[in-house]
């Protein structure tokens, strides 16, 4: 009788004891089949980064459009009557209140207000204000969160780009790619977790830099691989003339056996994510010449992008491509566009940088939404800071610059469990943020979020600190989550 007694208040007897520990064997030998490094831990903090998102994700892959060189707010999604009202007269010392200045204007005794020579009008259920310079951008404006309320520190291209990539204004972090690649791994073993693409605007450039899609101090595993607009969409990867298919897999077979070797003597972790980027390459070889195959896609999507997406090495073609990535499993897709860096002409750069980008843009969030995939899909656009509502150098009638301003921009994101409508506000002059301002770490950790991690514990241990994508800082903006 006390025998049943203390079964019945533990809830437990030996039937129940045995089959439980049977479906536990079986759930963890489940999860080392579906994850392979599933015990592969060395201690709790990266049992954490196995693979598993740390609660249920909105979102499985990320598109970041990035728009490298500054895009203005103020000639896309942000429109300040009182900059034409005010036109020519100086910005009020109360606005600026001695911020500082980038040297290519700190210069002037003089800061002429400058309004945008475009028209704005309002688009969509929500009444959002789209640039007649984004036409296609307005038709799809419904399925937009545009954050008019981004800030950052940085005032120069290189610390804000690294910034926005890497969650540091400096070099030898992981960037935001190698992180996801590092706490969720691919969903395709055939592709890399991250891929980048590259392409260039006929406006002012601003470089980008390999630095930009680092693995830091993460294995190198996690890297971004570049894809060119050449005859090889990846360098290096085709064999060498005269070597067959059987011949490479002995050769890499025997390289194997010499790398464990080693990795047996010395314990270097680098020498077993050299033969995982091996094995990489080889499975790449197949699945790579299919996935940037684009002449298999119909006429309607080749209309949707624009007849430029069949030209390798385009935004449009990239867009195209990135769609094509993503839907084969790739994590985190990075396209880099340059030209957006608008000292002087700014009207006639940003007509050619929103001719080369609006269509393609709103083609692939049309594309994946069509697909049913943009709920599943994280599109991002935007760049590393905006631009002043002063002209930079001699204002006229009809042309204009704007030099770099940090303090507020904006950019707008798509699907993958964002809330669709604007958010935050500036003030009328542009130059401040009103309400709900938005840092790069906040957009980080919200980004991590909607991927179903969470930033505070996506870490990695390193010369004795626990470093992250969004620093010390950060938080998840939950009124962006839908």
């Amino acid at each position: 009788m006390e025998k049943e007694q203390l079964e019945h208040g533990l809830n437990i007897n030996r039937r129940r004891f045995l089959t439980n520990l049977g479906m536990g064997i079986g759930g963890a030998a489940l999860g080392s089949l579906l994850i392979p490094d599933f015990f592969s831990a060395k201690d709790a903090e990266e049992a954490i980064v196995s693979g598993l998102p740390h609660f249920a994700p909105r979102a499985k892959r990320i598109i970041y459009l990035f728009q490298n060189g500054g895009p203005s707010q103020l000639e896309t999604f942000d429109p300040k009557p009182k900059l034409r009202e005010m036109q020519g007269q100086d910005l009020p010392e109360s606005v600026r209140q001695g911020q500082r200045l980038t040297g290519m204007t700190s210069g002037q005794s003089k800061f002429p207000l400058a309004g945008s020579l475009f028209s704005f009008d309002q688009y969509g259920e929500r009444r959002a204000w789209v640039s007649e310079l984004l036409p296609y951008t307005a038709r799809i404006v419904d399925d937009l969160c545009i954050v008019r309320s981004m800030y950052t520190e940085a005032i120069n291209h290189d610390p804000a780009l690294t910034f926005f990539q890497t969650g540091a204004q400096v070099g030898n972090r992981p960037s935001m790619g190698a992180w996801l690649s590092y706490g969720l791994g691919s969903e395709n073993k055939n592709l890399p977790a991250f891929c980048v693409l590259l392409s260039k605007g006929k406006g002012n450039g601003q470089g980008v830099y390999s630095k930009l899609w680092s693995n830091g101090f993460l294995d190198s595993i996690h890297q971004g691989v570049q894809f060119s607009n050449g005859e090889n969409p990846v360098l290096y990867l085709k064999d060498p003339d005269g070597m067959s298919k059987e011949e490479r897999r002995n050769m890499l077979d025997h390289l194997s056996e010499l790398n464990n070797e080693g990795y047996d003597e010395a314990g270097d972790p680098e020498i077993k994510a050299k033969v995982q980027q091996y094995e990489m390459a080889f499975r790449m070889q197949t699945a790579v010449p299919e996935v940037t195959d684009l002449s298999k896609e119909p006429e309607s999507i080749i209309k949707l992008y624009g007849p430029e997406c069949l030209i390798p090495g385009t935004y449009a073609a990239n867009c195209l491509l990135a769609r094509k990535l993503s839907e084969g499993g790739v994590r985190f897709v990075q396209l880099y566009h340059q030209g957006w860096d608008s000292h002087g002409n700014l009207p006639e750069q940003m007509r050619g940088q929103c001719m080369d980008t609006d269509q393609a843009s709103a083609a692939l969030v049309t594309d994946l939404k069509q697909r049913g995939l943009l709920d599943e899909t994280l599109v991002i656009w935007g760049g590393e800071f905006g631009r002043t509502n002063y002209c930079q150098g001699t204002l006229t009638k009809d042309n204009y610059g704007r030099d770099h301003h940090p303090r507020c921009f904006t950019m707008w994101m798509a699907g993958g469990g964002i809330k669709p409508g604007v958010y935050g506000e500036t003030d009328e002059f542009g130059y401040n943020i009103v309400s709900n301002p938005v840092h790069v770490h906040d957009f980080q950790a919200t980004a991590l979020h909607l991927m179903g991690l969470d930033h505070e514990k996506l870490v990695y241990k390193h010369l004795g600190r626990r470093y992250r994508l969004t620093d010390v800082s950060g938080k998840v903006v939950k009124d962006l989550i839908a």
